[in-house]
């Protein structure tokens, strides 16, 4: 194994880990800014209303994509067992 191959193998990982949590990263701040804004336009202040609304909201989100971050991460967990030739080597 070269370094290209392990650059190639480490851009891989981060590329998919991006793509799997950044959806969910990015919908629970969504959610918390939209709660906090509405918090202070209101003056009630209690922390477990963000964090009900930030799980429902990102539960949403594992449902709704959930096939598609599942298949993004079962295509790179294949890619790197077929490579597995290839980085013992």
């Amino acid at each position: 194994m070269n370094p290209t191959d392990t650059v190639t193998l480490m851009v891989g990982f981060i590329r998919t880990c991006l793509l799997v949590s950044t959806p969910l990263l990015v919908a629970s701040l969504v959610a918390g800014l939209i709660v906090g804004i509405m918090q202070t336009a209101t003056q009630v202040n209690e922390a477990s209303v963000s964090y009900v609304v930030k799980v429902v909201v990102v539960v949403g989100v594992v449902v709704a994509l959930g096939p598609t971050l599942a298949s993004e991460m079962v295509r790179y967990t294949r890619e790197c067992f077929t490579n597995v030739a290839e980085v013992v080597k």
